[in-house]
């Protein structure tokens, strides 16, 4: 079986399990917008989703889209993102490493970067003031080369 086959299978399985658990009916149309967020790469809204979606035939509303997401937010399976003012972003999170975001305020294009000296930072932060830490998130802001070198 493929990678994708197999991150498919096992995104599946865990939307199914959380939608049982927590009394939420299991509908295509749910199954069908995992499936197409899992066929996307990088980071969405829920524009392009919508438009992905009735490209490939599905007739989802947007309010069936944002309850969706909400219970995949629930369930760990995507990340909501918000860099400033713009517009609610999404990203994949199963099996995604931790990673951080540069995020140009001209255009608006954002970078995804690791660092290890960020993870180093997290431990020791955690020992220090004596934390269990989950997750973070960190942005910064600035200009891109490509709008820097234009100015």
């Amino acid at each position: 079986m493929s990678s994708d086959k197999q991150i498919e299978t096992a995104v599946s399985g865990i939307f199914r399990s959380y939608l049982r658990t927590h009394d939420h009916r299991i509908t295509p149309e749910r199954i069908s917008i995992l499936k197409e967020i899992y066929q996307l790469s990088g980071h969405f809204n829920v524009e392009l989703l919508h438009d992905k979606m009735k490209q490939n035939g599905h007739t989802i509303s947007k309010a069936t889209l944002y309850n969706t997401l909400q219970l995949l937010i629930n369930c760990n399976l995507i990340k909501k993102l918000q860099f400033g003012d713009n517009i609610a972003q999404y990203e994949k999170s199963f099996k995604n490493k931790q990673h951080d975001h540069i995020i140009c305020m001209e255009c608006e294009k954002v970078v995804e970067f690791c660092d290890p000296r960020v993870q180093q930072i997290q431990n020791s932060t955690e020992k220090i003031l004596g934390f269990e830490i989950s997750h973070h998130s960190l942005y910064f802001y600035g200009k891109c080369k490509e709008c820097y070198n234009t100015n």
